[in-house]
């Protein structure tokens, strides 16, 4: 499975590191679906990359076509200046794990990770220790996939993924099926072989914490588009549309209109920026941590009375509910660490001044994606 591997009959195309995978233009329709509408990415030799999306979006159908699991209606799929778009599956090279493991029950560990390798008795055990030892699986060769964990098994699913020593790591919800914390310990051990190999990887997931934890660059996806590439800040602090606001994170909106001075208001609140030209009304965006609870009230500005709804406790932080008190139908969502001021004022019933930094929001024109 190695690229030498390729028949003659392939193309040879341009290469740079910065799009060492490159898909243009891929669709695919499922009878009258359309699952992957005119999909345009690129992937950095080296890098990993999260498809982060509800189900449903296309990710995996996304994932199937790189892998060549499902064949792409249209578009070219581009690999290490190879078109790969014309390639069946075992000529791509690459390792895959699934979300189901996709074990073979009746065979040992260290034979399902040697299933793929095609090397003599004694090499091929050699490989095998190395990668068992690699995923910290050492002394489980004989065992059978039943006499492991969902985590070991998840360890050994992706040693066969790396046996060959392919170009590219393909993981589909790798570890979705797991507890909440053995999950996280194998996604920052993940991310650690993924570094210390230097393999390309692209991770489906819906599971916005994991990619922003685990990525270099996410892709948002969203009824078969790409809503928005970027790394896990930019994706958060500074999301291109209503959804991968809404999508990523937790999300705060505020109805605001520019006054006859040029301020933005809301409510009560001013802002001292101007909308996008030509906008009179647009929403306003910020994340719960953008939101201070102050100690002290002073008038005018950006700040504004607030009442407490609900407090959830996070431990790091309190999570609280809000009404404006200038207008009780906007809710604000704040999150409050122990060692700031407002984080004792954060009772509910409690009356609240709340301020937001201008520099913190972002609008969305209304009508706008």
């Amino acid at each position: 499975m190695k690229q030498t591997d390729f028949p003659l009959s392939v193309p040879e195309l341009a290469s740079p590191q910065a799009d060492w995978l490159r898909i243009e233009g891929v669709s695919k329709r499922f009878g009258s679906t359309l699952v992957l509408d005119q999909i345009d990415l690129t992937v950095r030799r080296g890098e990993f990359l999260c498809l982060l999306g509800p189900s449903g979006c296309g990710k995996t159908t996304l994932l199937r076509v790189i892998a060549g699991l499902e064949a792409q209606d249209g578009g070219v799929v581009v690999m290490g200046g190879r078109d790969i778009g014309i390639l069946p599956p075992a000529k791509r090279d690459y390792g895959i794990v699934f979300q189901s493991y996709a074990l073979f029950p009746n065979l040992t560990v260290a034979e399902n990770v040697a299933y793929a390798l095609k090397l003599p008795r004694k090499e091929r055990s050699a490989r095998v220790a190395q990668l068992l030892q690699m995923v910290e699986l050492d002394g489980k060769q004989e065992h059978y996939p039943a006499q492991l964990s969902g985590g070991q098994q998840q360890r050994v699913a992706l040693a066969r993924a790396l046996a060959t020593s392919p170009s590219l790591l393909l993981l589909d919800e790798p570890l979705s099926a797991l507890d909440a914390r053995v999950r996280d310990n194998l996604r920052q051990e993940l991310r650690s072989l993924q570094r210390r190999l230097g393999i390309t990887a692209i991770m489906v997931t819906h599971d916005q914490e994991e990619a922003l934890a685990i990525a270099d660059t996410i892709a948002v996806m969203a009824h078969g588009r790409i809503e928005q590439v970027g790394t896990p800040e930019q994706i958060y602090r500074e999301p291109a549309t209503r959804f991968v606001a809404d999508f990523v994170g937790c999300a705060n909106w505020l109805p605001v209109h520019q006054n006859e001075a040029g301020l933005v208001t809301a409510g009560d609140m001013s802002f001292g920026l101007s909308l996008p030209v030509g906008a009179r009304a647009a929403t306003a965006f910020c994340r719960p941590e953008d939101i201070c609870v102050e100690p002290h009230w002073s008038a005018g500005g950006s700040m504004t009375m607030a009442i407490v709804e609900r407090v959830d406790f996070l431990g790091g932080v309190r999570r609280a509910v809000l009404t404006l008190a200038a207008e009780r139908h906007v809710e604000l969502t704040v999150d409050v660490a122990r060692n700031e001021p407002g984080y004792e004022l954060l009772v509910p019933g409690q009356r609240v001044p709340v301020s937001i930094a201008p520099h913190k929001v972002r609008y969305f024109v209304d009508g706008a994606a």
